[in-house]
């Protein structure tokens, strides 16, 4: 027979013992009574001193005494066990069931692949009964059920190998058991997220997987000596766990708490300088909503924490409220390109100081949304720009940019539009190429469009920005820097690139006389120094005239802002052009 120490042992590494309630056995459970037509039923595991209940039906009590328990005898044996009458029976007439009015009992094993008994699936009665060959079989049956659900979803389907605690799958199911049984109850759940992404990923640069492994290993090994047997932590991501906190605990005192014990886990950790820990608590009702409710708003919160620098955050509605506007926009926003009609294209015209000439515009974004009307691009666009829609949204766009020019040239407007690229689309192996397609589809000059890019954008990916940039410019485009004064790039590196005008961001710009010497010397010298490089430079974001003055007595070559126009849709354009020319518009500028 094997060792009582080893079979408690694969008990235990299950962590099967004291969790809560699991529907999927319950159905086992009520699936035997039925069978055998009695009104108790139980999955029964054999701890050192007691018989605890998994599953239960027509029992009260979660566990009874492992002494006289017919399941431990079971357990021991690894063998079924009909009992036809307890009182009847020299070993079981004493058993603590028979003192409660049980008469009849039968139990099969649950077995491990090794050959452990964890206890019993059994079914009892109050009055004496003798089985039949298919009830026993059946029940045998349905044991091998009950031993298949605790391998693949206790053991293998939810402990995590590496840390040996139980998984997001099975926080998810507790949280279903724990809304089950103890509904309307406000409870806490805790995210702890060990560190930032890149810090992991210079850890795995520098140290290799093994980093992780211990990072994560030691995490586990602080959380189960925090919590012994009395709570259950769980690992629901690579640096990523989660627990609850103990009921009606007040919300103040228990983010004080947290901090005060992370700080005393950091100060022992090994990893402790190279990871920045934060906490994300969310309060839910038990039974309300879905399971997966308040696991997505501690993970907000936790990234709210870290966005805010603190330790500690709590689920904030408004912030989870916006997070969630701003899922369902990118969302939304994919269908929008695969369906006309809501997105659409305007122009801010550009104009020429010399001459108060308009000779183009920049082309901009706009989104009618079908429910939620226009969507401000200062809101969808910062959404787009993170994600792996950026490349579909540039090549909408720069395909209706230019059928525009090639429409406004059929109607005889020679204009030039400029369209705003990426970081990720330089880093399209074939994006120039793709630009060129467009611009022999449409049937209109390189020239006539004009590609602005920021600083910042350029300075990722040198190198194949450079070449890019390079054929686009080759092949005619116009190539911009857009935002100019706000980046950080190298003058040097500025000068290789095959750029042909500089905008100067509206912040330096709506700036302008206002009677700050210092604001206007510093867009003075921005000009100067452009046009020392052979740049054309544009004033963004020009709104008064004394603005616009000043920039043309500076020598800014373009403009474009409030003053001139606002953006105006693509079908009023030729029209503006001839108000604006009737109306003087370029003596006004001039």
């Amino acid at each position: 027979m094997r060792s009582e120490e080893a079979r408690l042992d694969a008990l235990y590494q299950l962590n099967l013992l004291d969790t809560p309630p699991s529907e999927s056995f319950d159905r086992i459970t009520r699936m035997a009574a039925q069978i055998f037509n009695l009104p108790i039923a139980a999955v029964s595991l054999t701890d050192h001193d007691r018989q605890w209940f998994k599953s239960r039906v027509g029992v009260d009590h979660q566990s009874i005494p492992r002494h006289k328990a017919p399941c431990a005898l079971v357990a021991e044996r690894t063998e079924s066990l009909v009992i036809t009458d307890l009182l009847s029976d020299n070993c079981f007439a004493e058993s603590p069931l028979a003192a409660t009015g049980v008469r009849f009992y039968a139990g099969v094993p649950l077995v491990t692949p090794g050959g452990h008994g964890l206890g019993a699936l059994c079914v009892l009665g109050t009055e004496p009964r003798a089985t039949t060959e298919a009830e026993m079989r059946a029940l045998r049956d349905l044991g091998d059920i009950v031993m298949s659900q605790i391998e693949l979803q206790h053991a293998f389907g939810r402990i995590d190998p590496l840390s040996g605690l139980p998984n997001r799958s099975q926080l998810l199911e507790d949280l279903d058991d724990l809304g089950r049984d103890d509904p309307g109850r406000r409870r806490l759940l805790v995210l702890v997220d060990l560190a930032r992404s890149d810090q992991l990923d210079q850890g795995l640069r520098v140290m290799g997987p093994a980093f992780v492994d211990d990072v994560v290993q030691e995490a586990a090994a602080a959380l189960r000596s925090m919590f012994g047997t009395t709570r259950t932590a769980y690992h629901i991501g690579t640096t990523q766990f989660a627990f609850l906190a103990p009921p009606d605990v007040k919300d103040d005192e228990y983010a004080m708490r947290l901090a005060t014990t992370l700080s005393g886990v950091r100060a022992t950790a090994r990893a402790r300088f190279v990871m920045t820990v934060t906490i994300g608590v969310a309060p839910f009702v038990t039974g309300v909503g879905s399971a997966a409710d308040p696991l997505r708003a501690a993970y907000g919160a936790a990234q709210d924490a870290r966005a805010a620098n603190l330790t500690v955050s709590f689920h904030s509605p408004a912030m989870d409220g916006a997070q969630t506007r701003r899922f369902d926009l990118l969302r939304d926003f994919e269908s929008a390109i695969d369906h006309p009609g809501q997105l659409r294209l305007m122009c801010q015209p550009r104009i020429d100081l010399a001459t108060g000439r308009c000779d183009g515009g920049e082309a901009l974004l706009r989104w009618q949304h079908p429910t939620l009307g226009d969507i401000s691009p200062a809101e969808f666009i910062p959404i787009i720009e993170r994600t792996a829609m950026v490349g579909p949204t540039t090549a909408w766009v720069l395909d209706a940019a230019v059928a525009q020019i090639g429409a406004w040239r059929a109607a005889g407007l020679d204009l030039r539009l400029s369209v705003n690229i990426s970081a990720a689309n330089l880093e399209e192996a074939d994006f120039a190429a793709r630009v060129q397609l467009m611009l022999l589809k449409y049937r209109v000059p390189a020239d006539r469009l004009e590609l602005e890019i920021t600083e910042s954008a350029m300075m990722g990916n040198a190198d194949l920005a450079l070449a890019q940039l390079t054929l686009l410019a080759e092949s005619g485009v116009t190539i911009a820097i857009d935002d100019f004064g706000t980046g950080y790039s190298s003058l040097a590196y500025l000068q290789r690139l095959p750029v042909q005008v500089v905008k100067i961001d509206q912040s330096f710009v709506r700036g302008l006389g206002a009677g700050c010497e210092r604001d206007d010397n510093l867009v003075r010298s921005m000009i100067t120094m452009s046009h020392g490089l052979g740049y054309r430079v544009v004033g963004e974001g020009v709104e008064t005239a004394a603005a616009a003055d000043l920039l043309r007595d500076m020598g800014c070559d373009e403009a474009q802002g409030y003053l001139f126009a606002r953006p105006l849709e693509m079908d009023d354009v030729a029209g503006w052009m001839a108000m604006s020319d009737t109306a003087g518009l370029g003596s006004a500028a001039a």
